[in-house]
């Protein structure tokens, strides 16, 4: 069994794993860890538990400490010259004509590495752009280009149903999305009726899709006949969530019963 702490540095980010090294920690604490960035603050979304060794990839890092109160105002400091930072690489990319679009910064908690994300078209060659960067902020500069998906989680906005977009409020990872869903919930194929902001499939499309799946196996088919309390009758349509199907009867009427009310007929 291996000792682990979950951390979040980001809303709706990732879950890193940590080593707790024996600090007594709670959830919503924040603390200091070393990442492949150097030093960053995250906070404690799952308290330190007991997993299976098989369970953790690689050896964990351990925690450095409990964040001090000098950890958070830093962490603000540096989102100030995150906004200068901005600005300034805002200003070389136009001096050198880049086809990129600047969506963030951010620096690291010692303030000795800046990482700007940008999304483009294709593949870009900034090396020009790394090093005045590095010499205008004096630090180590990174540069990492997103794709659709996360510069919408990056950016933020609001989907089709008015609500904040799903990704930058809870997702923590973006999970397969496929046409064949979108099918299987008898959604119209139009790509901007399915597309989310990020121009990919909707996320939510995964959400009520294993209901569907299940309830479509027990419903009765288009054009199966069935036995009612009115008589025969043939099936028009079915509604998954409700339980209910749209069946035709012999005088050609059609009402909508509860899948329950109806026999198929083998």
């Amino acid at each position: 069994m291996a000792d682990v702490v979950g951390v979040r540095f980001k809303r709706a980010g990732k879950i890193y794993y940590f080593d707790p090294a024996g600090i007594d920690l709670e959830v919503n604490d924040y603390v200091v860890v070393e990442t492949t960035r150097g030093l960053e603050l995250g906070r404690v979304v799952i308290s330190p538990g007991q997993v299976l060794a098989s369970d953790v990839n690689k050896p964990l890092k351990p925690v450095v400490r409990k964040a001090e109160p000098e950890d958070i105002q830093r962490v603000q400091d540096l989102e100030n010259r995150e906004i200068e930072a901005l600005a300034e690489c805002g200003r070389l990319i136009e001096k050198l004509k880049l086809p990129m679009k600047l969506l963030s910064a951010e620096y690291s908690l010692d303030g000795n590495r800046l990482t700007f994300f940008f999304s483009a078209a294709e593949r870009i060659d900034f090396r020009e752009l790394v090093r005045e960067l590095t010499s205008h902020l004096k630090v180590r500069v990174e540069l990492r280009q997103t794709g659709p998906r996360d510069e919408a989680k990056i950016v933020g906005g609001c989907g089709r149903c008015g609500r904040p977009l799903c990704c930058m409020s809870f997702l923590s990872e973006f999970a397969p999305v496929s046409i064949r869903m979108a099918k299987e919930q008898g959604l119209p194929l139009n790509p901007m009726k399915i597309s989310g902001v990020c121009g990919r499939l909707m996320c939510c499309l995964v959400y009520e899709n294993e209901q569907y799946r299940e309830m479509k196996e027990k419903l009765p088919r288009d054009g199966q006949l069935v036995s009612t309390s009115s008589g025969m009758a043939k099936v028009v349509s079915s509604n998954p969530l409700k339980e209910t199907v749209l069946v035709e009867l012999e005088s050609e009427a059609t009402v909508e019963l509860p899948f329950s009310e109806i026999t198929v007929e083998e």
